[in-house]
């Protein structure tokens, strides 16, 4: 009788009571980000009230799409990790210019559906970057973007960003509360309830909020019970040079971010990216991007805070994720589904995200153990690229002098983090020493003795 080869959790498949759980887990972590750029950039060219609908539930329904492709995949498509994907926040200022410039809808859907085109041809050359990401880089980068989602939920916990009463004790009670929830059912309940801890906490804290008057429902009845995106719903795509060469530098940032969210996520799951599911990852997200131009919506790349709740529940199966995909497509077809969760108050998201978000960043440090810090210049790589990361996280006006191309990359403290950490790295460990120097001492990467890549792909093999 022949023996089966072990499942590898990322491929396991999880009861179905388990599975949905776990996925309504996913959605509920990254549906405030998910509508929110339709939002803004909706928002921001004064679309009516019908439009913005428009907009939200067509970006739910292929966020769901793309979510499928990443996780599930088919021939050169998809990384097949749990990876979450959404619209990116570093398209929304160029994309708020063009609409607002005269070129209107049509004009960010000519120059998205450009850079995903663009985002699938330049994947495999992403794929051969990876032997400059070692756990010096992966880990720094995955510190950073932990600590780049903290004010995220910090704000979520006041109140959400422009609300009347942001700040007010009572939002951090909430906040607080909903932590206190999510700590307590981890630490105290069985496991299959701490894994599901951040769902216990946002349902607590629903039920908390509403007879407290954080929130009702009233947009719930006012929703359609059903909605279908028709592919170029705002007109034919028109494609203007200036519109697609911003877009085209958005693209680069989001390559950069998700190469940086996937090595999190395969070092979270024990499953290593190589050179060949990077570039299959990526391309997952230019044919997400070119799907947003087509059904009007935006570019797509993977949510970092998806991340943090893999590496917090331990749940590493892929097809968890994938049946978040699936609650998402239904959320726009459904509007009215996806209505009741926007009633969800961020004051109840916000003290889920801190252990989340907190997460990630814990992530990073511990891949940076990992790290030899000792006769090298490894601890200024990751001091610099920190202290670059978090600069536009801190002051977001910083850059605000600059062209629109420079503050693209450099104000998604995630991009300008992993692009110094990169340079840095190659900087230090594989330019040729200094004269004088010790060449015999610690290698690229921090890793001390025998060779480059023999020492990077040891410590890739114990990263956890």
């Amino acid at each position: 009788m022949t023996a089966t080869a072990p499942v590898h959790p990322v491929d396991e498949i999880p009861p179905k009571r388990q599975l949905a759980a776990f996925g309504l887990q996913h959605v509920l972590a990254m549906y405030a980000g998910a509508v929110a750029v339709p939002l803004i950039v909706g928002g921001a060219m004064q679309l009516p009230p019908a439009d913005l609908a428009y907009l939200i539930t067509a970006d739910l329904l292929v966020c769901g799409i793309a979510t499928l492709i990443q996780c599930i995949g088919f021939w050169r498509f998809g990384v097949r990790l749990p990876i979450m994907q959404g619209c990116t926040f570093a398209a929304v200022s160029p994309m708020v210019l063009i609409g607002t410039t005269g070129g209107g809808l049509p004009a960010i859907y000519g120059s998205v559906i450009v850079a995903g085109l663009a985002i699938v041809l330049l994947a495999p050359v992403f794929g051969r970057l990876l032997r400059y990401f070692p756990p010096l880089v992966t880990g720094t980068v995955i510190l950073i973007i932990g600590l780049s989602l903290l004010p995220v939920a910090g704000n979520w916990a006041a109140g959400g960003a422009g609300s009347a009463d942001f700040g007010e004790p009572k939002n951090l009670a909430l906040a607080a509360f909903v932590l206190a929830v999510v700590l307590g059912v981890q630490r105290f309940a069985p496991a299959f309830l701490s894994r599901i801890a951040v769902l216990i906490g946002i349902v607590v804290g629903l039920a908390v909020a509403v007879p407290f008057g954080f929130t009702d429902f009233g947009g719930v009845g006012d929703a359609d019970w059903v909605g279908i995106s028709t592919p170029f719903h705002f007109g034919a795509p028109t494609f203007e040079f200036s519109a697609i060469v911003s877009m085209l530098v958005v693209a680069l940032v989001t390559m950069t971010e998700t190469t940086g969210d996937l090595i999190a996520v395969g070092e979270m799951t024990d499953r290593r990216v190589e050179p060949r599911s990077l570039a299959d990852g990526l391309r997952a997200d230019g044919l997400s991007t070119v799907l947003g131009g087509v059904f009007n919506t935006f570019p797509y790349t993977a949510y970092a805070q998806n991340v943090g709740l893999v590496g917090m529940t331990r749940v590493r199966s892929r097809w968890v994720v994938a049946t978040a995909g699936g609650i998402l497509v239904l959320l726009g077809l459904l509007p009215k589904l996806g209505a009741v969760v926007a009633a969800i108050p961020a004051p109840v998201l916000g003290g889920a995200g801190l252990v989340m978000f907190g997460t990630v960043a814990a992530s990073g440090l511990r891949t940076l153990t990992q790290v030899d810090f000792k006769g090298n210049n490894n601890l200024t790589v990751v001091a610099v690229s920190v202290a670059v990361g978090m600069l536009p996280v801190g002051v977001p006006t910083v850059y605000e002098k600059f062209p629109d191309w420079f503050q693209t990359v450099m104000n998604s403290g995630i991009s300008a983090g992993c692009l110094t950490a990169i340079v840095l790295n190659l900087l230090f460990n594989h330019l040729p020493a200094k004269a004088g120097s010790d060449s015999s001492g610690a290698k690229p990467g921090g890793l001390s003795g025998g060779g480059v890549e023999k020492g990077v792909e040891k410590s890739r093999e114990e990263a956890v």
